[in-house]
């Protein structure tokens, strides 16, 4: 039995298509004011048809793997979160994992959608905690592109397309646990409020219900979050939400009372990337040195099935 874990390395990757609000106007009825006023982004990347979710999953994966200074070989467990997998089998850690060459590991998917990153972390954190693992790999990749309706100017705003990576590591003995107690739930009588349903898929959801229940209800379950891991809101260093809509991160940081922290805004020119958007704005300020090693940081999943995770974690 280990006592803890940490995240020892992170890693970002975004394709290389930028869509700006101007080009989405030219798609859709918007324009950039109505864009930026609304929800806060400016631009989002979009990877093209021959770049699958598990080759935007295996980028970052290979990245955070570098970073860390170890090989495929060291990795036993590969989760990843995504709820744009096309195909069902082989699941997308199994493609990574080939992709990178991991020989041998446990590879699981893991579907909670906007809250799939700090679910799969804390799955990987409890594997360890429990001997079954001793490194593994935790990604989340979405290609929401392949599931939104480019003729709905509600929702095409909105996404964008990437994966973040962190690799999660046994402590050594005696050392401070660096991912701390997940508090997790959700709220399945809403379940509807964020779909990705039909043949094809599509993205659809009711926007006024997700802002008010994440305003209104998630302060609260964050700072719980704090408090399972022994710290009060104002000892964060950063706070690294879901990035919904720059108008609910906003708030949704102010309420939670992390009045020293960074917090990350990664919305404004990456979109909603789903389960993508907390590794990737936490790798972000990482590679950007606004947060350093040892920093305490929320991170805070929240969305479809009205799911939620978070946990606050060491920096690498």
């Amino acid at each position: 039995m280990h006592q803890g874990s940490r995240i020892t390395a992170v890693g970002h990757y975004q394709p290389a298509r930028i869509l700006t609000n101007e080009d989405l106007a030219g798609m859709v009825d918007t324009s950039d004011e109505w864009i930026r006023s609304r929800v806060g982004i400016r631009t989002r990347r979009i990877a093209g048809p021959d770049e699958p979710v598990d080759e935007l999953a295996g980028h970052a994966a290979a990245k955070a793997l570098a970073s860390a200074g170890l090989t495929p070989a060291d990795v036993d467990l590969v989760v990843v979160a995504t709820s744009t997998a096309i195909d069902r089998s082989p699941n997308t850690a199994a493609r990574v994992a080939a992709r990178l060459g991991i020989p041998g590991p446990a590879a699981l998917d893991l579907n909670v959608v906007c809250a799939g990153f700090t679910h799969a972390l804390a799955t990987a954190d409890h594997a360890v905690r429990a001997g079954s693992a001793s490194r593994a790999l935790v990604v989340g990749a979405d290609k929401m592109s392949e599931v939104v309706d480019w003729t709905d100017r509600t929702t095409c705003v909105l996404v964008g397309d990437g994966a973040g990576a962190a690799v999660v590591e046994a402590c050594a003995p005696g050392e401070q646990p660096g991912i701390g107690p997940v508090l997790w739930g959700s709220v399945p009588e809403m379940g509807n409020a964020v779909r990705i349903e039909g043949t094809p898929p599509r993205f659809a959801q009711e926007g006024q219900s997700v802002y008010r229940w994440a305003t209104t209800r998630l302060p609260a379950i964050a700072r719980q979050a704090c408090e399972r891991s022994g710290l009060e809101p104002a000892d964060l260093a950063a706070v690294v939400l879901h990035q919904a809509n720059l108008r609910i991160v906003e708030p949704l940081a102010a309420k939670i009372g992390a009045v020293n922290a960074v917090v990350a805004r990664d919305v404004v020119e990456s979109g909603n990337t789903s389960a993508a958007s907390i590794p990737l704005a936490l790798s972000k300020l990482v590679e950007r040195g606004e947060i350093t090693t040892g920093d305490p940081a929320l991170l805070f999943g929240f969305g479809g099935n009205l799911s939620y995770a978070g946990q606050v974690v060491r920096c690498p």
